[in-house]
């Protein structure tokens, strides 16, 4: 059997988009005749349809590193890091040692994530369906487009209020946040070829931006004095940690499927968690740096009020003028980066949702996500911080959830064999798993979780005493829920 005719599936469906495609003059030969022609020019059409072993060609590794570094080189991750003295409490050392320690963790994930792309051709929401089934994926499907809207929406505010800044407020927020997206879509529009040269060049002058920041700063880095850190601080702001990094692990290998079958995974996982590891930790422990030294500078804090985290990194630059000003503007364009790849990867959960959307190009879901995205930043463009905390540690719930249960049946249900993720079965409902443990899991893990959270909007009784450790909590308690549910379904069926 052909890998084109396996990639199809088993489903009735499949079966007439074959007869027609036969037909000439048919739409759908049409269709694939126009797609060839967008595919000739650079535009990538491909959807959730696995690559085949001879398209995964790709022996340019370090793309990959580029498109972790430069999704996370930008004020996002800047902000994150912000949390720590903003929100809970922490000293600059308090919070860079937790940020250290825990992101060198957390990375761990979805850098091991993408080593699945080479060996399946898979995007990772279809991976997926190896354990939460063809149908129980749209739940993770559900939930991952809620936290790309979300990350999307809070980059666009970050670059717009940044832009506002630059132009002493005569520039509306909402201006701006119509910018930053529109040329987030540009760049996502075309696909992963021109999503990796832009990510190749996009990180340095960033770089160099924080790092002229830094030192205009410099002096003032050390002039507030915290409290020493509490348990429930340190935990409340790593499970906000977790909701930020762990929550790349549902599109993971959608960077890496079209690198070659045969290298080896440590090349890939060096790279991503390279990627990872050297944008994130820096910016967010500028960002707990700099927000930890801003009540002792007055500038910075009326900047900050004014205009949130961009107001107070173009007060940083204003030494140096309209320098400054250019700089800042660079700073703004740094969320495109990260907008660009979740506007990628945005489509190929919508056509995991809805079948027919598999007749739709790739590009056509990047143009809706921006029309989403748009106007929800405008409309919560004047709550971000607390639209920040609140929607990193929810995310970061579901997250820890979905990847125990992937990693689970991976390593023990799987052998870590990727020879036992049969090809043929990715698109067929009766021949993957049911899908009933992996959904359990997600939904009876909250059980305990709720008494764990810790947020605005409620404290569980155990979170009064422990801080947020809803996360930890999701984590282990999914994964032996799965373990469970996961091991009753296998004996129940006899086979994996």
């Amino acid at each position: 059997m052909s890998f084109e005719k396996i990639v199809r599936g088993h489903e009735d469906e499949s079966k007439i988009v074959d007869a027609e495609l036969a037909k000439p003059g048919s739409y759908e030969n049409i269709e694939v005749g126009r797609l060839a022609k967008l595919e000739s020019i650079g535009l990538e059409t491909r959807g959730i349809k696995p690559v085949p072993p001879e398209e995964r060609q790709d022996t340019q590794y370090y793309k990959l590193f580029f498109v972790w570094f430069s999704a996370n080189c930008n004020i996002l991750s800047f902000s994150a890091g912000t949390l720590g003295p903003a929100i809970f409490g922490l000293g600059t050392r308090d919070s860079c040692l937790t940020i250290l320690f825990f992101e060198l963790l957390f990375c761990l994930m979805p850098a091991y994530a993408s080593t699945w792309g080479p060996k399946l051709g898979m995007r990772q929401m279809v991976i997926s369906r190896y354990s939460f089934g063809y149908y129980g994926v749209l739940l993770c499907c559900l939930l991952n487009l809620i936290g790309m809207c979300g990350f999307s929406i809070l980059n666009c505010i970050l670059g717009g209020q940044a832009l506002s800044s630059v132009s002493d407020e005569h520039l509306s927020w909402t201006v701006g946040i119509v910018v930053i997206g529109i040329i987030s879509l540009l760049v996502s529009f075309c696909g992963l070829s021109v999503l990796n040269w832009y990510e190749r060049i996009v990180w340095f002058p960033i770089i160099i931006t924080l790092a002229i920041a830094l030192g205009l700063g410099g002096n003032n880095l050390s002039g507030t004095t915290y409290e020493p850190a509490t348990a429930r601080g340190v935990l409340s702001f790593v499970s906000t940690l977790a909701g930020f990094t762990i929550t790349w692990t549902p599109l993971a290998s959608d960077f890496s499927l079209y690198f070659k079958e045969d290298v080896k995974s440590w090349r890939i996982f060096l790279h991503s968690y390279l990627g990872f590891v050297l944008s994130t930790i820096p910016f967010q422990c500028a960002g707990a740096a700099v927000m930890a030294a801003a009540p002792s500078v007055p500038l910075w804090q009326e900047r900050y009020a004014l205009g949130d985290v961009g107001g107070l990194l173009e007060a940083m630059l204003q030494p140096v003028h309209g320098f400054g000003k250019f700089l800042t503007v660079l700073l703004s364009l740094s969320v495109i980066g990260n907008m660009a790849i979740t506007f990628y990867s945005m489509a190929f959960n919508l056509q995991l949702c809805i079948p027919f959307f598999l007749k739709v190009p790739r590009y056509v879901f990047c143009v809706v996500g921006t029309a989403i995205v748009i106007p929800l930043s405008i409309a919560g463009q004047h709550r971000f911080y607390d639209t920040l905390i609140n929607f990193l540690s929810l995310l970061g719930y579901w997250a820890a959830a979905f990847t125990t249960i992937i990693f689970m049946e991976h390593f023990y249900f799987r052998k870590n064999d990727f020879s036992l993720y049969d090809p043929e079965m990715w698109n067929s409902p009766s021949l993957l798993p049911t899908g009933l443990p992996a959904v359990a899991a997600v939904i009876f893990s909250f059980g305990p979780v709720i008494p764990c959270m810790d947020q605005v909007w409620y404290v569980g009784p155990i979170a009064e005493k422990t801080g947020d450790i809803g996360f930890e909590m999701a984590f282990v308690v999914g994964a032996i829920l799965y373990f469970v549910f996961r091991s009753l379904e296998i004996k129940w069926r006899g086979r994996i």
